[in-house]
């Protein structure tokens, strides 16, 4: 059928206010003129055979997106094709590498486990509290309790077991949460419980979050076993 290449990417600059599915169409058209070799699906309405991990939502910024294609071709290899793709690519998003598959490997988006995000404060909107102190006692809570609302009702969600990792960083809070189809938790969530538990509400607009990588688990257990997705097949 084919090799299966994962592309690794970034987003950053104005471009994070377009939407996955208009990345997802920038991207059919990129490798078109890139002339990557990409494998079709048959049928009466053939597409590129591409898949996408975890959707990044309207605003944020990423140094680790993950495409999934099938090429009949590897001529050139891992550098020719990234230079090739980084030659057409639009501001604001860059290709930063790309590794073949095993043939068993699951694709992007059935392979993510969790994601590591760095949180900062636009100029203006900094916490009006010590809360660099206050984290630390707010990821030593037992339960942190969240209403999330549903089309038909709202539950009651404990976002402490999906909350991995937790501290400052870099002028910022960063955060490792589960990102899986099971459990996916927004860092937006996270941060609106840790302005709740600290008597405030968090301002619209006041964070800047990059999403810095998305990682898969290797074998069994906790988050102690994750891998980045970039660390997933060979070069070539």
């Amino acid at each position: 059928m084919g090799d299966k290449i994962r592309i690794q990417f970034s987003k950053h600059g104005n471009i994070r206010f377009i939407g996955h599915l208009d990345v997802m169409r920038y991207f059919q058209k990129a490798i078109r003129r890139a002339g990557i070799d990409i494998a079709y699906s048959e049928g009466f309405s053939p597409h590129q055979i591409m898949s996408f991990a975890s959707p990044l939502g309207v605003g944020l910024e990423s140094d680790a997106e993950y495409m999934d294609i099938v090429v009949n071709s590897l001529a050139g290899g891992e550098k020719g094709m990234v230079d090739a793709l980084n030659g057409v690519m639009a501001d604001g998003i860059r290709v930063i590498g790309a590794r073949r598959l095993p043939e068993n490997a699951k694709n992007a988006m059935a392979s993510i486990a969790a994601a590591g995000y760095l949180v900062r404060f636009r100029e203006g909107f900094e916490p009006d509290f010590p809360y660099k102190e206050a984290l630390e006692a707010f990821y030593d809570l037992p339960e942190i309790k969240i209403t999330k609302k549903t089309k038909k009702n709202e539950i009651e969600l404990d976002l402490r077991p999906s909350i991995y990792e937790l501290r400052t960083e870099d002028g910022g809070i960063y955060m490792l949460v589960n990102a899986s189809s099971a459990g996916n938790i927004k860092p937006g969530a996270v941060m609106e419980a840790f302005y709740r538990v600290n008597g405030r509400e968090l301002p619209e607009f006041a964070l800047h979050v990059t999403r810095r990588e998305i990682y898969t688990q290797s074998g069994e257990g906790e988050a102690g076993t994750l891998i980045p997705l970039s660390a997933v097949g060979e070069p070539f």
